[in-house]
């Protein structure tokens, strides 16, 4: 059976993850970007590209996906400079599950982490 306009326009939650991150204490939500966010998300980072600066991918995507229990942001985008200093590692975790979780594929992510 096929969806209709109002079942899809209905199914809006975004699929949420706990993700283990010893690195920072404890553990976090990740969420799936809507596809207006991960559009932001790439023109963001194609402006910093265009200007000769790093993307901070990791970082970046961090902002974007990480979230309280009820999937509201936690981070806002001045604290992307923060977030870069932290250890790899944990970034690497969460980075893991929210580009699993927004579809962005290793070619995506390869393309988008680009300088």
């Amino acid at each position: 059976m096929a969806l209709s306009r109002d079942t899809i326009l209905a199914a809006v939650e975004l699929p949420r993850e706990l993700v283990a991150v010893p690195e920072w204490g404890g553990d976090v939500y990740v969420r799936g970007m809507t596809g207006a966010e991960r559009d932001k998300f790439e023109l963001d980072l194609a402006q910093r590209r265009k200007l000769g600066k790093s993307t901070r991918f990791r970082a970046s995507l961090v902002v974007a996906t990480v979230c309280d229990e009820a999937g509201n942001p936690i981070f806002l985008a001045k604290d992307v400079d923060a977030i870069d200093a932290m250890p790899a590692a944990g970034l690497d975790r969460v980075t893991t599950v929210a580009t699993r979780l927004s579809g962005i594929g290793a070619d995506d992510a390869e393309e988008l982490e680009k300088n």
